[in-house]
């Protein structure tokens, strides 16, 4: 049984929405291994004073870059743990005090999902609770290629450090499945996680003891915790506006992987009748159908950029019973056959 989703989605990938929060570690880290911040800002129009200043905003594009510049640059393989593992409460600013400052942990993790946005998450993230654990979805935003160890290694590490701070004690991880082959570090994943680590995963989930959610934070404090809140919401409204029911229906995908709800049944579940869903599709000049096979679309060249992932197995991860349809289906949405895809990615 699985409970509600909750999660985030960004698809402006050229729009400066995003604060630079948490990516002092990665300027600090690269420091350590004499390569200057103006090198891993190269290309970015960024410099230090700017990451420094609170109203500065970056684009997802931007990010990607800095990421860029420091996989060709970094000397130490493992710099995307180690930068995370830097963090401290301070480089998540009003953001990270919003989240220490919750009754529980549960509320914290609700909080953080639905204003991760106000950290400008390269990853789409969701969260739901599965029987007794916890679990941490993440899917790209855009291609990532040979960067995706890096960010993924960034972003899991940042989100330990950050609950260590709220919880003030160890995250009691239980299994981490990543869709990528293991690097020769490998043993550091579970070094830093502590926890079994899956790699050549169809899915990045990250999943935990559900009962630390009942856990009382040891900082909280409920006037703090109403300011910082206020000061988040502000924050999120100034951002660029985005589709919220068209985030809902990609965190229902997401959270039935292969089972994509009808029309009628996410309408109910959203409290809409059916009609109104169309309406207020229209007027975004959507359709039902057309998200679901943009999202569709979207997961199957995921999981076709996997080589050893048989297509078969693509075809029931985004929803087709039978792979022919899915080829079909594939070669409507992008002018290839799923082979083709793969061999023109290959020859790329």
């Amino acid at each position: 049984m699985r409970g509600k989703v909750k999660g985030s989605y960004g698809h402006k990938l050229d729009v400066q929405q995003h604060s630079t929060l948490g990516l002092a570690a990665l300027v600090k880290e690269m420091e350590t291994q004499d390569v200057p911040a103006a090198a891993l800002l190269e290309g970015t129009g960024l410099s230090l004073a700017m990451l420094n200043e609170p109203d500065t905003r970056i684009s997802h594009q931007q990010k990607i870059l800095i990421f860029k510049n420091m996989h060709q640059r970094m000397r130490e393989p493992d710099s995307g743990l180690r930068a995370g593992q830097r963090q401290r409460i301070s480089d998540f600013g009003i953001y990270g005090y919003a989240l220490q400052s919750c009754s529980t942990f549960g509320q914290a993790v609700d909080f953080g999902i639905r204003h991760v946005r106000l950290m400008g998450p390269v990853f789409e993230k969701a969260f739901h609770v599965e029987g007794d654990e916890g679990v941490f979805c993440g899917r790209q935003l855009m291609e990532l290629g040979e960067l995706l160890p890096l960010a993924t290694e960034f972003w899991l590490s940042s989100i330990q450090a950050l609950v260590n701070f709220i919880l003030e004690d160890r995250f009691p991880a239980r299994s981490l499945r990543l869709p990528y082959p293991a690097p020769d570090y490998w043993h550091r994943y579970q070094e830093v996680f502590r926890c079994p680590v899956s790699f050549n995963c169809d899915v990045m989930e990250w999943r935990f003891d559900a009962e630390i959610l009942n856990a009382d934070c040891p900082n909280a404090n409920p006037i703090t915790a109403a300011l910082t809140a206020d000061l988040c919401r502000q924050l999120l409204a100034n951002l660029p506006e985005e589709s919220s029911l068209i985030e809902q229906i990609r965190l229902a995908c997401l959270n039935h992987r292969g089972r994509f709800p009808a029309a009628d049944v996410f309408a109910e579940q959203v409290g809409l009748s059916t009609r109104t869903l169309h309406r207020q599709l229209a007027s975004e000049n959507k359709t039902y159908q057309g998200v679901l096979d943009e999202i569709r679309c979207s997961l199957a060249k995921q999981f076709l950029d996997q080589p050893d992932l048989p297509v078969e197995v693509v075809s029931a991860q985004v929803g087709f019973s039978e792979a022919a349809n899915f080829r079909k289906a594939f070669k409507r949405w992008t002018g290839l056959t799923p082979s083709e895809y793969r061999q023109s990615k290959r020859s790329g």
